[in-house]
């Protein structure tokens, strides 16, 4: 069974992660989580969960209004050829989320640590990032050291790569 947001909640706290959590409308694009939200200063994320032709999977997390070349990230994220979205039952496999929920925080279900990390570059220029607490109602701040200590704790390698345009 995937863990649930206040079981993520105790993971960070077990950590010493201070974040703090806004409830919202359930918000499945970027456009809905502009104009649902309310205002939560700091990056806020957008995430890509991706496969390979060898079946190694990839959370790409950037900045929302990130731009990303889907024909070209293979290269640089070091995928085995072009990849395509994952399919809704793996996200749930592995990261224990739906699509529309998608989000970093869903590491903590990687237990085998089948999805390679890449944050981008740009999202990782803020202080503060904004990522969805394993559901699509609510935003969770968590400042970007702590993030990485979140990812790390995982058992997750994090890389950050300049992937948006």
């Amino acid at each position: 069974m995937p863990k649930t947001e206040a079981e993520l909640s105790a993971f960070l706290s077990g950590l010493g992660i201070e974040t703090s959590t806004r409830r919202h409308p359930p918000l499945f694009t970027v456009a809905d989580s502009q104009a649902l939200r309310g205002e939560i200063a700091g990056g806020h994320t957008k995430n890509l969960f991706l496969k390979d032709k060898k079946d190694n999977v990839f959370l790409v997390t950037v900045e929302e209004n990130a731009t990303v070349d889907l024909k070209q990230i293979h290269t640089l994220i070091g995928a085995s050829g072009r990849v395509s979205f994952g399919k809704p039952e793996l996200l749930m496999e592995l990261l224990g989320v739906v699509p529309g929920a998608v989000t970093v925080f869903g590491l903590v279900n990687d237990t085998e640590g089948r999805v390679r990390v890449v944050l981008d570059e740009a999202l990782m220029e803020n202080d503060t990032i904004n990522a969805h607490p394993l559901t699509n109602e609510a935003t969770t701040s968590i400042a970007k050291t702590d993030l990485l200590r979140f990812v790390e704790a995982t058992g997750h390698r994090p890389l950050i790569l300049k992937v948006s345009a």
